[in-house]
């Protein structure tokens, strides 16, 4: 029974402290509306010839329904990838559930998942084409504060992206996963 003293003690200092920080975050107005952008660097992994690094932007329109979560929605450009025998250019926009969690007063972490509906344009061999689909998406990063108003960022982001190229051959769907790794800005109103 003395080996778990410590163990519960701890359990209750945590617990205490979690009480405190939720109970001051609750009683600040943290909902509101936030914009940003962010820049950052792509890497399209493919069994097929899609395989590329590439820059990758992204804007930003989000709403905190409190201190802790919120809805986010982006419009995000990939930007063209492949080789020479097979390119893509790919477009989207995103609506995703976004859950922040306070370290100190100026580190938050957060976590995010959702949907990309995205557009891709490709050319494969002399065959072009465009197709439209939808994606699930999970991210994670960690917020740094500027000022109460203006946030800094980093993030990593998966997108488990499918390539449907209908004119090139009956069984013609290329899987492929985004993995973008970026740094941006938010601005809360």
């Amino acid at each position: 029974m003395n080996k778990f003293i410590p163990v519960i003690a701890g359990g209750i200092v945590i617990a205490s402290f979690s009480a405190a920080v939720s109970a001051e975050s609750m009683a600040k107005n943290d909902s509101g509306l936030y914009v940003g952008g962010n820049y950052g660097y792509l890497k399209v992994e493919s069994e097929d010839d899609f395989d590329d690094n590439n820059d990758v932007v992204q804007g930003i329109v989000g709403y905190r329904l409190n201190s802790f979560l919120a809805l986010e929605g982006s419009y995000i450009d990939f930007g063209s990838y492949g080789s020479s025998a097979a390119n893509a250019k790919t477009t989207g926009y995103t609506a995703a559930l976004k859950g922040t969690i306070p370290i100190t007063q100026t580190v938050e972490i957060f976590a995010k998942a959702g949907q990309l509906w995205h557009e891709t344009d490709y050319e494969i061999a002399t065959v072009t084409g465009s197709t439209d689909d939808k994606s699930l998406f999970a991210g994670a990063g960690v917020n740094f504060k500027v000022t109460d108003n203006l946030l800094l960022n980093a993030q990593y982001t998966w997108y488990d992206v499918d390539l449907e190229a209908d004119n090139v051959s009956s069984d013609s769907k290329f899987e492929t996963d985004f993995n973008q790794a970026s740094v941006g800005a938010e601005y809360r109103f």
